[in-house]
């Protein structure tokens, strides 16, 4: 009986660790930053170029803090910039099971300036966020992930 008690107290101490751990570092392993080597709009010129040189494309660029201006809000400078490449895109959307990943679509890199006056992008890590999934969306994401990332490198500090 002792044993068994051990065994419990175990498990939920064990369980108790996992979610710790699992809480404390998911939000570092799904979003990524990076400090940019450049100012805000040669930034978001070169990622830009990127982008076209890879053969992606760009549907939109949010400007938030525009956004956040129309309702009496003073933010730092944050845009958005919505991209996709339209190959990698139709393997998730054009089947049904799949497209429950179109919440994640398009891919998103966000430019902006911290109050240390540097200019960062973030973004979401697809590959970690694929690998969740499996299957055609894990396929589609690594891809997407990992020319993504090649497009950042090219303004992040080394």
């Amino acid at each position: 009986m002792k044993q068994m008690i051990y065994v419990i107290i175990g498990l939920i101490v064990g369980a108790l660790v996992m979610l710790f751990i699992v809480r404390s570092l998911a939000p570092k392993m799904m979003l990524v930053e990076s400090q940019s080597m450049y100012s805000f709009e040669e930034t978001l010129e070169r990622l830009q170029a990127a982008v076209d040189e890879k053969g992606w494309k760009t549907p939109h660029v949010h400007d938030l803090q525009a956004t956040m201006a129309k309702f009496n809000y003073d933010v730092n400078k944050v845009k958005v910039m919505e991209v996709c490449k339209p190959d990698i895109a139709q393997l998730i959307l054009s089947k049904d099971d799949e497209r429950i990943a179109s919440t994640l679509m398009p891919c998103r890199i966000s430019v902006y300036e911290k109050s240390d006056g540097n200019v960062y992008v973030s973004r979401l890590n697809s590959v970690k966020m694929g690998g969740l999934f499996g299957g055609i969306i894990k396929q589609a994401m690594d891809v997407a992930g990992n020319e993504s990332e090649q497009i950042i490198q090219s303004v992040v500090v080394q």
